[in-house]
C-alpha cells in the first residue's frame, strides 16, 4: 500500500506564522505523530509527503529523526490541496496500485485505523469503489441560507463527517483528477470527486479522536489524548 500525506498547510487559522504540522505537540512537531503512525502501519510500504518549498528542510529532519524502515519521499505540492494531491499521484512509483491520502494534520491517527482502511480498499477496488474514514454526526446539523437564517435541518442518522485516510485506485483517482482539472472543479476532500463521477464511496467508521488540527483550540485536546495513551508515540499506542 501507498500513502500520499498532505501536509502543506499553513497555521493561518491557529494565529501561527508557520505551517501547523511544525508546531510543537508534546515536545514534537504535529508531523512527527502523524508520519510515526505510518511507520508503524505495516501495510504502507512507501509513504509520500507532499508539502511547499519553504517547509522541506524542516521536513526532511522530521523524516531523518523518525529513521524510516522504508521510502519516505518528499513531493513538491501546488496552490491548492487539490493540486498537491494530483502532484502526489504523479510522484507514485510505477507499480502503484492502491493509495491511501491522508491529512498530516490528522496527527492521531493510529496504526490500526490505517490498516483497516488499507484491508477495506482492498476489498473495494474490485467493485470500483473508494473508501473513507468517517464518523456518524452526533450534533443536530442546521443548514444556513446567505443571510444567516436557517433554511434546513438535514435527518442526521444520514450524515458522516469525513475524515482520513481516504483509499482509491490509483489509476481511477489520476483519471478523477485529470477530469476535474479539465472541467475546472475545485472539492475538498477526493471523495468528492468520486461523488461527481458517479463512482461508489463506501464510509469506514473510524474514533472521533481522529481529528484534524484547525484551531489552538485542537492542539489542546490533541494533547490531551495523547497524554492518555500508553507511551508517547501513536506508532506505539
Amino acid at each position: 500500500m501507498h500513502l500520499l500525506i498532505a501536509a502543506a498547510g499553513s497555521g493561518r487559522r491557529m494565529g501561527a506564522d508557520r505551517n501547523k504540522l511544525l508546531l510543537p505537540l508534546a515536545g514534537r512537531p504535529v508531523l512527527a505523530w502523524t508520519l510515526d503512525a505510518a511507520l508503524a502501519c505495516q501495510a504502507i510500504r512507501w509513504i509520500g509527503i507532499v508539502g511547499q518549498s519553504q517547509d522541506a528542510e524542516a521536513i526532511a529532519a522530521i523524516v531523518a529523526n523518525a529513521q524510516p524502515d522504508r521510502p519516505v519521499v518528499w513531493i513538491l505540492g501546488g496552490e491548492t490541496r487539490q493540486d498537491s494531491v494530483s502532484r502526489g499521484l504523479d510522484a507514485l512509483p510505477d507499480q502503484a496500485e492502491a493509495v491511501l491520502i491522508h491529512d498530516g494534520a490528522r496527527c492521531l491517527v493510529t496504526p490500526e485505523l490505517l490498516e483497516r482502511c488499507a484491508l477495506a480498499l482492498g476489498e473495494a477496488i474490485p467493485a470500483g469503489a473508494g473508501i473513507i474514514a468517517a464518523v456518524p454526526v452526533t450534533d443536530t446539523i442546521k443548514e444556513v441560507d446567505g443571510s444567516g437564517t436557517i433554511c434546513a435541518t438535514p435527518d442526521r442518522s444520514r450524515l458522516w463527517a469525513a475524515q482520513t485516510p481516504q483509499g482509491f485506485a490509483v489509476t481511477q483517482l489520476r483519471q478523477a483528477h485529470a477530469t476535474a482539472a479539465s472541467q475546472g472543479w475545485n472539492v475538498t476532500d477526493d471523495a468528492a470527486l468520486f461523488e461527481r463521477l458517479g463512482l461508489p464511496v463506501q464510509v469506514l467508521e473510524a474514533t472521533p479522536a481522529n481529528i484534524k488540527l484547525t484551531t489552538s483550540f485542537d492542539l489542546t485536546i490533541a494533547e490531551a489524548v495523547l497524554a492518555h495513551r500508553d507511551g508517547t508515540s501513536p506508532g506505539r499506542a
